[in-house]
């Protein structure tokens, strides 16, 4: 992957074998990527950045605009989210293997023995996103899969810093970011969904968009609100 630097930000730019030049600000930090056509030389792409410079400024504001959430600290009263819920996390010690539990729709309880380490504590909460996280996939696949008339041979989850899911063509094979454990359930079956439409085209171009729109008419909305939410100190983008 080359950089171009334009009005002091840095441009990744990939040259990939597609018609058309496509720009993309990703959230969190306003990372700038430009796909471009094989054909299409440097020269061109510095002139086509210049002339969305007051576009990628304004995307760029949103994002540094944009809550954030600090790094869990795994103790009382500190917000955590499900499912793009809030919950307030409740620590209680027994001498008894760990769990977690919600509560009313307000508290996720967190069982450890006493003295449990943060990196322990850590470890069970995240665990527990990724069982609560799993349980969710299959059903949406299925139904998917039906609908597209495509096939899913192998899904993950795993916990992933530079997108939301991703989809192996040849291995029909979809990674889902364990991040999404927090975010509303039609956020992960928008991304979900994307992952599986790559089955049907691989780049995300007009097909591809045609796609999209088919199948999930409000996916800009989602995909809008999925990348608008509160995010953790890592960085995640779609």
């Amino acid at each position: 992957m080359d950089q171009i630097t334009v009005s002091n930000i840095t441009i990744d730019v990939i040259h990939k074998d597609i018609k058309n030049i496509h720009l993309a600000v990703y959230p969190p930090t306003g990372r700038v990527r430009i796909a471009a056509p094989l054909s299409v030389n440097d020269d061109a792409i510095r002139l086509f950045a210049i002339s969305k410079l007051g576009w990628i400024k304004r995307h760029q504001r949103e994002f540094d605009a944009q809550e954030r959430i600090s790094p869990r600290e795994y103790k009382q009263r500190e917000s955590h989210y499900f499912q793009g819920r809030r919950y307030l996390m409740k620590i209680i010690e027994k001498d008894e293997p760990p769990k977690v539990i919600l509560r009313a729709r307000s508290n996720i309880e967190l069982y450890v023995r006493p003295n449990t380490s943060f990196e322990k504590r850590q470890e069970v909460i995240t665990e527990w996103y990724r069982v609560e996280l799993k349980k969710l996939i299959p059903g949406i696949i299925e139904k998917w899969e039906k609908s597209l008339n495509v096939n899913i041979d192998e899904w993950q989850v795993k916990q992933m810093k530079t997108n939301w899911g991703t989809c192996n063509i040849e291995k029909k094979r979809i990674l889902i970011n364990l991040e999404l454990a927090k975010k509303p359930l039609h956020c992960l079956e928008y991304v979900i969904l994307h992952e599986m439409v790559h089955l049907l085209e691989r780049h995300h171009n007009e097909r591809f968009l045609y796609y999209m729109d088919t199948f999930l008419p409000n996916w800009k909305q989602i995909r809008t609100e999925l990348n608008n939410l509160p995010v953790s100190h890592a960085d995640w983008e779609y």
